[in-house]
């Protein structure tokens, strides 16, 4: 059972990136996945979590400028981040979850991380 994020980089305040992260060894489908972030020196925090049902939910702040995606005949899901702001650079996680809410310590699955730079 494999979860690999990736699409991290060095990208100017205002730009978009988009996040993949590839499952292996499980279907998806099922799955509740979270996308979790961690800045240099502070906890690890929810930047969203796509319920297996279809509704996905946000943290308040990347509302209006993040949006979760799953393509699960493929087994992957994205997470598309438009203007990107300095304080969203942190090492960006994917997870995932059977029957459970996304939080931070009751994942199942966690992928290795990928840097998002957002520098000027």
């Amino acid at each position: 059972v494999q979860l690999q994020a990736s699409g991290g980089g060095l990208v100017q305040p205002g730009d978009s990136l988009r996040l993949s992260c590839a499952a292996s060894g499980f279907t998806l489908d099922y799955y509740d996945i979270g996308w979790f972030r961690q800045a240099p020196g502070k906890e690890r925090e929810g930047v969203s979590c796509m319920r297996s049902d279809g509704g996905t939910y946000y943290a308040e702040f990347v509302k209006g400028r993040f949006t979760s995606s799953r393509d699960n005949a493929k087994n992957m899901v994205y997470l598309q981040m438009n203007s990107l702001k300095p304080e969203d650079t942190a090492v960006y996680y994917c997870a995932a979850v059977y029957g459970r809410l996304c939080v931070v310590d009751g994942m199942d699955y966690w992928g290795e991380g990928t840097l998002v730079t957002v520098s000027s």
